[in-house]
């Protein structure tokens, strides 16, 4: 294919460099480049807008402070891209890379950091002051399950009427259920009493699964 022919422009991008020169010794590598590279989170390539850059190569080396138009046909001699790491002030540097490596190998590394957090989740569970013993450990249980999984658990009891008048009971209602989930938890804070309600929070010990 006679390369004075080549007149393609990407779609969502400048004109390529060699094409809008007239020229393109790598045509298909260039086709593809341009088509690949859409959702450009640096800029790059035809998008810097600097006249001079200071280049450091693919292997690390400086190669000082050039014309942008030079930076760029090096980076194109090469197959690779030019890459724009720090706008600064005065003269921004740039790298010579394979940009579209560069965002596939950061993308893995982003997901392969999400896989390894934690998410907790905060559970509750609401208790009365009258509960019988068959409904705590019931509700006990479902605690256990929930910070054995690694959840925290809010621990609520809810006063009606004259219960309000003698809130001790929920407080020793609270060191129970304390001490009945002590081996998967650790209470975060001692009950606190807002309005009818006493809450407690209970955290996940670290050896849960």
């Amino acid at each position: 294919m006679a390369s004075g022919s080549v007149n393609i422009v990407p779609i969502g991008s400048d004109r390529c460099l060699c094409v809008r020169r007239g020229f393109c010794p790598h045509f298909l590598f260039c086709f593809w480049r341009c088509f690949t590279i859409a959702a450009k989170e640096l800029t790059i390539n035809e998008k810097i807008r600097a006249e001079e850059v200071r280049v450091i190569d693919a292997d690390g080396g400086r190669l000082g402070v050039m014309k942008t138009n030079r930076a760029l046909e090096i980076a194109y001699e090469k197959g690779l891209d030019l890459v724009e790491m720090a706008s600064g002030d005065e003269i921004p540097v740039c790298r010579i890379m394979d940009y579209g490596k560069y965002r596939f190998d950061r993308s893995k590394k982003e997901k392969e950091s999400r896989k390894k957090q934690v998410t907790v989740e905060t559970k509750e569970i609401k208790f009365s002051c009258r509960i019988g013993q068959h409904d705590f450990d019931t509700k006990i249980s479902h605690a256990t399950r929930f910070l054995a999984a690694g959840n925290k658990v809010k621990m609520t009891i809810m006063f009606s009427g004259r219960e309000m008048n003698n809130t001790q009971r929920g407080v020793d209602l609270m060191d129970q259920i304390a001490e009945a989930v002590s081996a998967n938890g650790t209470v975060d804070k001692k009950p606190r009493l807002e309005g009818r309600f006493m809450t407690m929070f209970v955290l996940p010990k670290k050896n849960n699964q």
